[in-house]
């Protein structure tokens, strides 16, 4: 019996023991995830302080360079003040200079002022005497315009280039292929082209005839020189004795295929190169009498 008691109270110590082990433990456990929770939030911590640090760092990088450019322009700025100074020195020095000048010495600038007063003048005259020769080549590129119509650009085309005005018509509307006689149907635009100039008495042009580089011989005809120098004086003596133009203010010339618009690699160039030129010739008699010395008046 008393070994029975014995062994019951031994089993119960036991049984409490456990208990309270178990309790330990469990709080153990609580204790270390708190810890565990903690040492996060201080890594963290940690973490952001280093980031802070170096954004600090980098933006004290920053402000140093920045130190030292507005120095840089400091310095800059201290230089260009000085040689203003200075400059500000010899100005003053020099204006003290020309006070003292001579009579002789003043009129000779007043005369260079004048100098320079007449030429901004003439180039004034110039330019005015260039601008109302480009409105006149605008009128007469117009009027030509509307007097040939609504023909074909590849046929005939009117143009303004640098001051000068052209007509190119092409050969297919003035010629027959390897011939120098100006057909009908040319001779119709060739009136209407007169009619134009023939308003103008003063302008004075040049027919000039452009071939293409395919090689031509026929009759008394040798080479594409000759035949562009024929086409020309045709074009010319159609002008003067059917349209009764100022053979004074005509010439004729040939370029043969010296002077081509395109390269002659296909047969819708050679087309193109294939044309009569009537240039309007600058008028530079006018323009070198205002080159002239004027007279006094």
């Amino acid at each position: 019996m008393k070994l029975k008691l014995v062994a019951i109270a031994a089993l119960s110590s036991l049984l409490l023991f456990s208990c309270v082990s178990s309790k330990k433990f469990k709080k153990s456990q609580a204790d270390y995830a708190e810890l565990q929770v903690k040492l996060s939030q201080v890594q963290g911590d940690l973490t952001n302080c280093n980031d802070a640090k170096a954004e600090l760092a980098k933006q004290k990088s920053t402000l140093e360079n920045d130190k030292n450019s507005l120095n840089n322009q400091i310095a800059d700025l201290n230089r260009q003040i000085d040689f203003l100074k200075s400059n500000n020195t010899t100005v003053l020095r020099q204006l003290q200079d020309l006070s003292v000048i001579s009579s002789s010495q003043a009129e000779s600038i007043k005369k260079s002022l004048d100098n320079i007063g007449a030429k901004d003048a003439y180039i004034m005259d110039l330019q005015a005497a260039m601008a109302r020769k480009d409105s006149l080549n605008m009128v007469l590129v117009m009027n030509l315009k509307g007097a040939v119509g609504n023909l074909n650009d590849q046929d005939i085309n009117i143009k303004v280039d640098k001051g000068v005005v052209y007509i190119d018509i092409s050969d297919k509307m003035l010629f027959r292929t390897g011939k120098y006689e100006v057909t009908s149907q040319a001779k119709t635009v060739l009136g209407k082209v007169a009619a134009v100039l023939k308003n103008q008495p003063d302008i004075e042009f040049m027919v000039e005839g452009h071939t293409d580089n395919v090689p031509y011989r026929s009759g008394v005809l040798l080479d594409n020189w000759d035949l562009s120098v024929k086409r020309a004086t045709a074009v010319v003596r159609i002008l003067q004795n059917e349209y009764g133009l100022d053979p004074r203010k005509m010439a004729a010339a040939g370029r043969g295929e010296y002077s081509p618009l395109v390269d002659n690699s296909t047969a819708e160039n050679k087309a193109t190169n294939r044309r009569t030129r009537i240039v309007i010739l600058p008028q530079l008699d006018q323009f070198f009498k205002l080159l002239e010395p004027k007279q006094p008046s």
